[in-house]
Protein backbone atom coordinates (compact mmCIF):
# COMPACT_ATOMS: atom_id res chain seq x y z
CA UNK A 1 0.00 0.00 0.00
CA UNK A 2 1.66 3.21 -0.80
CA UNK A 3 2.38 5.67 1.99
CA UNK A 4 0.58 8.71 2.47
CA UNK A 5 2.06 12.00 2.61
CA UNK A 6 0.99 14.94 4.36
CA UNK A 7 3.16 18.47 3.36
CA UNK A 8 2.70 20.82 6.62
CA UNK A 9 3.14 24.05 7.22
CA UNK A 10 1.20 26.04 3.97
CA UNK A 11 1.11 29.47 4.00
CA UNK A 12 0.13 30.31 0.41
CA UNK A 13 -2.33 29.75 -2.44
CA UNK A 14 -0.33 28.77 -4.69
CA UNK A 15 1.67 25.87 -2.50
CA UNK A 16 -1.45 24.77 -1.50
CA UNK A 17 -2.07 24.24 -5.19
CA UNK A 18 1.62 22.68 -5.84
CA UNK A 19 1.27 19.93 -2.77
CA UNK A 20 -2.69 18.97 -4.25
CA UNK A 21 -0.98 18.86 -7.74
CA UNK A 22 1.41 16.78 -6.82
CA UNK A 23 -0.73 14.42 -5.05
CA UNK A 24 -0.65 15.08 -1.53
CA UNK A 25 -2.86 12.78 1.00
CA UNK A 26 -2.94 15.40 4.13
CA UNK A 27 -2.09 19.57 4.06
CA UNK A 28 -0.88 21.03 7.75
CA UNK A 29 -1.72 24.25 8.99
CA UNK A 30 -0.30 25.71 11.87
CA UNK A 31 -1.76 27.75 14.62
CA UNK A 32 0.70 28.40 16.72
CA UNK A 33 2.51 31.85 16.60
CA UNK A 34 5.83 31.06 17.94
CA UNK A 35 6.57 28.87 14.54
CA UNK A 36 7.43 30.82 10.68
CA UNK A 37 4.26 29.04 9.26
CA UNK A 38 1.64 30.46 12.00
CA UNK A 39 -1.89 31.29 10.27
CA UNK A 40 -4.49 33.75 11.44
CA UNK A 41 -8.06 31.77 11.71
CA UNK A 42 -9.36 34.07 8.29
CA UNK A 43 -6.23 33.06 6.28
CA UNK A 44 -6.41 29.38 7.41
CA UNK A 45 -9.97 29.18 6.48
CA UNK A 46 -9.53 30.86 3.07
CA UNK A 47 -6.81 28.48 2.66
CA UNK A 48 -9.02 25.52 3.13
CA UNK A 49 -12.00 27.07 0.74
CA UNK A 50 -9.63 26.40 -1.59
CA UNK A 51 -8.65 22.44 -0.94
CA UNK A 52 -9.72 20.25 -3.12
CA UNK A 53 -12.19 16.77 -2.39
CA UNK A 54 -10.14 13.91 -0.71
CA UNK A 55 -6.80 16.08 0.46
CA UNK A 56 -7.66 16.04 4.28
CA UNK A 57 -6.82 19.31 6.32
CA UNK A 58 -4.83 19.13 9.99
CA UNK A 59 -4.77 21.88 12.21
CA UNK A 60 -1.69 22.08 14.44
CA UNK A 61 -1.66 23.45 17.57
CA UNK A 62 1.26 23.24 20.68
CA UNK A 63 -0.33 23.59 23.79
CA UNK A 64 -3.34 25.60 23.03
CA UNK A 65 -6.23 27.34 25.31
CA UNK A 66 -8.87 25.27 24.80
CA UNK A 67 -11.22 27.75 23.59
CA UNK A 68 -8.63 29.18 21.13
CA UNK A 69 -9.03 25.66 19.38
CA UNK A 70 -12.86 25.84 19.51
CA UNK A 71 -12.67 29.44 17.33
CA UNK A 72 -10.68 27.98 15.21
CA UNK A 73 -13.18 24.92 14.76
CA UNK A 74 -16.02 27.30 14.44
CA UNK A 75 -14.39 29.24 11.40
CA UNK A 76 -11.66 26.40 9.92
CA UNK A 77 -13.39 23.23 8.83
CA UNK A 78 -10.38 20.60 9.92
CA UNK A 79 -10.67 16.90 9.18
CA UNK A 80 -7.82 16.04 11.70
CA UNK A 81 -6.05 17.98 14.71
CA UNK A 82 -2.29 17.23 15.58
CA UNK A 83 -1.14 18.03 19.01
CA UNK A 84 2.74 18.81 19.09
CA UNK A 85 3.04 20.05 22.80
CA UNK A 86 2.36 18.58 26.36
CA UNK A 87 -1.23 17.78 25.82
CA UNK A 88 -2.87 14.89 27.89
CA UNK A 89 -4.99 12.21 26.31
CA UNK A 90 -8.13 14.12 28.01
CA UNK A 91 -6.74 17.50 25.99
CA UNK A 92 -6.71 15.77 23.02
CA UNK A 93 -9.68 14.05 22.94
CA UNK A 94 -12.03 16.78 24.64
CA UNK A 95 -12.94 18.24 21.18
CA UNK A 96 -14.77 15.34 19.31
CA UNK A 97 -12.33 15.31 16.41
CA UNK A 98 -9.97 12.94 15.11
CA UNK A 99 -6.27 13.18 16.36
CA UNK A 100 -3.18 12.71 15.73
CA UNK A 101 -0.37 13.22 18.69
CA UNK A 102 3.15 14.05 17.77
CA UNK A 103 6.14 12.64 20.26
CA UNK A 104 9.71 13.95 20.08
CA UNK A 105 11.68 11.02 20.06
CA UNK A 106 14.41 10.41 21.88
CA UNK A 107 16.49 7.38 23.57
CA UNK A 108 14.02 8.20 26.94
CA UNK A 109 10.73 8.59 24.93
CA UNK A 110 8.86 4.80 25.83
CA UNK A 111 6.90 5.29 22.47
CA UNK A 112 4.87 1.91 23.52
CA UNK A 113 3.58 3.86 26.53
CA UNK A 114 2.97 7.01 24.49
CA UNK A 115 0.81 4.45 21.97
CA UNK A 116 -1.20 2.75 25.21
CA UNK A 117 -1.42 6.28 26.84
CA UNK A 118 -2.80 7.73 23.31
CA UNK A 119 -5.07 5.09 22.88
CA UNK A 120 -7.79 7.25 21.28
CA UNK A 121 -5.36 8.89 18.55
CA UNK A 122 -5.55 8.03 15.09
CA UNK A 123 -1.68 7.86 14.86
CA UNK A 124 1.48 9.51 16.45
CA UNK A 125 3.91 11.61 14.44
CA UNK A 126 6.98 10.58 15.32
CA UNK A 127 9.74 14.05 14.99
CA UNK A 128 13.05 14.69 16.39
CA UNK A 129 13.41 15.77 19.71
CA UNK A 130 15.35 19.22 20.42
CA UNK A 131 15.50 21.05 23.76
CA UNK A 132 12.88 23.79 24.13
CA UNK A 133 10.78 23.20 20.60
CA UNK A 134 8.09 21.70 19.92
CA UNK A 135 8.81 20.60 15.98
CA UNK A 136 9.68 21.61 12.54
CA UNK A 137 13.23 21.56 13.39
CA UNK A 138 14.41 19.93 10.51
CA UNK A 139 16.07 17.41 12.48
CA UNK A 140 16.14 13.81 11.71
CA UNK A 141 16.25 11.57 14.76
CA UNK A 142 17.16 7.61 15.12
CA UNK A 143 14.80 5.47 13.24
CA UNK A 144 16.28 2.24 15.13
CA UNK A 145 14.25 3.83 17.99
CA UNK A 146 10.89 3.06 16.56
CA UNK A 147 9.48 -0.57 17.56
CA UNK A 148 8.40 -2.71 15.45
CA UNK A 149 5.59 -3.45 17.16
CA UNK A 150 4.28 -0.42 17.92
CA UNK A 151 0.42 -0.61 17.69
CA UNK A 152 -0.35 2.55 16.02
CA UNK A 153 -0.33 4.30 12.65
CA UNK A 154 3.87 5.34 12.23
CA UNK A 155 3.40 9.23 10.68
CA UNK A 156 7.27 9.90 10.61
CA UNK A 157 8.53 13.35 10.73
CA UNK A 158 11.65 15.29 11.19
CA UNK A 159 14.00 16.09 8.81
CA UNK A 160 12.99 14.45 5.97
CA UNK A 161 13.81 15.62 2.13
CA UNK A 162 13.17 14.48 -1.47
CA UNK A 163 16.86 12.95 -0.98
CA UNK A 164 16.26 10.84 2.21
CA UNK A 165 12.21 10.00 2.28
CA UNK A 166 12.77 7.11 -0.07
CA UNK A 167 14.93 5.64 2.46
CA UNK A 168 12.74 6.11 5.55
CA UNK A 169 10.11 5.00 3.93
CA UNK A 170 11.75 1.53 2.78
CA UNK A 171 13.50 1.36 6.29
CA UNK A 172 10.56 2.29 8.65
CA UNK A 173 7.30 1.43 6.54
CA UNK A 174 5.37 4.16 8.11
CA UNK A 175 1.99 4.78 7.49
CA UNK A 176 2.46 8.48 6.31
CA UNK A 177 5.39 10.71 6.19
CA UNK A 178 5.06 14.28 7.12
CA UNK A 179 7.59 17.54 5.38
CA UNK A 180 7.62 21.01 6.11
CA UNK A 181 10.78 22.38 6.19
CA UNK A 182 12.19 19.96 3.48
CA UNK A 183 10.44 21.32 0.78
CA UNK A 184 10.86 24.89 1.73
CA UNK A 185 13.03 27.49 -0.19
CA UNK A 186 12.70 29.71 3.07
CA UNK A 187 10.53 28.94 6.61
CA UNK A 188 6.97 28.71 5.17
CA UNK A 189 7.54 29.47 1.43
CA UNK A 190 7.56 25.94 -0.41
CA UNK A 191 9.08 24.83 -3.18
CA UNK A 192 6.26 22.89 -5.76
CA UNK A 193 9.41 21.38 -7.48
CA UNK A 194 10.85 20.06 -4.21
CA UNK A 195 7.24 19.14 -3.16
CA UNK A 196 6.64 17.01 -6.39
CA UNK A 197 9.99 15.37 -5.92
CA UNK A 198 9.33 14.36 -2.39
CA UNK A 199 5.65 12.78 -3.13
CA UNK A 200 7.37 10.85 -5.98
CA UNK A 201 9.54 9.42 -4.14
CA UNK A 202 7.80 8.49 -1.75
CA UNK A 203 5.12 7.22 -3.21
CA UNK A 204 7.81 5.11 -5.68
CA UNK A 205 9.24 3.55 -2.62
CA UNK A 206 6.47 2.30 -1.16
Amino acid sequence: MAVRVKICGITRLQDLHAACDAGADALGFVFYEKSPRHLSIANAAALLRELPPFVQSVGLFVDAEPAFIESVLQAVPLDLLQFHGDETPADCARFGRPYIKAVRVNRETDLLKCAADFDAACGLLLDAWVPGVPGGTGERFDWTLIPANLPKPVILSGGLTPDNVAEAVQRVHPWAVDVSSGVEISKGIKDAHKIAQFIAKAKDAS
